[in-house]
């Protein structure tokens, strides 16, 4: 797809979400890309929507997945709770003994201007959730495909996250101030779910309900979830929240390891990842197109 990009002039402390969260970028003019830059990308104020006519494989795999996921949860090795001890993942560790190297490069490059897209702009199955430029994300990986060119911007954080066992997907997710992600659920079972804290606002509110559980993000620290449970997310505060969002492969034993290996295969060559990642090139190389 060929992006198409308009001009605007802005700071680079980029849209309100990033005002109040105490680490601002610098404020030197900036030019940033229109969201027409993706086909079919909702608009600022666009109701919540799933995208009409996705693909018949994506549509039926949502059915399936609960009969996979009780395939893969009675060969899990690890606690099917919705919420689990960081203690089960010795690789937690690391990230909290460098989470500051961490914010660092998410401070330097996901929050400045427009390097994080929105969600629903890059994800059309996102855009039943999350509004224009409330919650963004820059990627690193998705769904075990690198983005090499925001890899090489973040090599602290790329170190470290290449050192997790079964890595799907790595990403700052940044949350803008007075968004609500409504209850929605992940793909598979098959993934297990990391947050490291990185900026969390402290006036006011900001959590997860996950299932059963009310769950709060602290900075420097670690939350390790099973998002195939309901969950949903409040930023009731007047500052950005932010975390590196991880995804990693479920510790199983056979046969739902084969199960879980096989289902991840055919999501990975769905239109689900496929449009995302050629969204993620579009939106970098439009912002490249800018810089020249």
């Amino acid at each position: 797809m060929q992006a198409e990009v308009r001009a605007k002039t802005g700071t680079a402390t980029g849209p309100a979400m990033w005002r109040n969260s105490g680490r601002d970028p610098r404020s030197t003019p900036h030019r940033t890309p229109d969201l027409t830059v993706i086909s079919g990308a909702p608009q600022p104020g666009a109701p919540l929507a799933a995208e009409p006519g996705r693909p018949l494989i994506i549509r039926v795999g949502k059915h399936l997945r609960g009969v996979f996921d009780r395939l893969i949860a009675s060969s899990s090795l690890v606690s099917n709770d919705p919420v689990l001890d960081v203690r089960d993942f010795a690789w937690t560790q690391l990230l909290r003994e460098h989470w500051r190297d961490i914010r660092d490069e998410a401070v330097a490059v996901a929050l400045r201007g427009e390097a994080s897209p929105s969600l629903a702009t890059i994800s059309p199955d996102h855009r039943a959730i999350a509004e224009i430029d409330k919650w963004r994300s820059f990627f690193l990986w998705g769904y075990g495909y690198p983005i090499d060119e925001n890899l090489v911007r973040c090599p602290r954080t790329r170190d470290l996250v290449a050192q997790i066992p079964g890595l799907n997907s790595a990403f700052f997710s940044i949350l803008a101030p007075g968004t609500h992600i409504p209850e929605h659920r992940g793909v598979t079972k098959g993934l297990i779910t990391c947050h490291l804290g990185l900026i969390v606002p402290r006036d006011g509110d900001v959590r997860m309900r996950v299932h059963d559980r009310t769950v709060r993000w602290s900075e420097g620290e670690t939350l390790v979830f099973d998002d195939t449970y309901n969950h949903a997310v409040w930023n009731d505060t007047s500052g950005t929240r932010v975390v590196l969002l991880i995804q990693f492969e479920r510790p199983l034993r056979n046969p739902g390891k084969w199960i879980a290996d096989a289902f991840l295969n055919v999501v990975r060559r769905s239109a689900f990842v496929q449009d995302a990642v050629r969204n993620i090139g579009d939106w970098n190389a439009a912002v490249k197109q800018l810089d020249v």
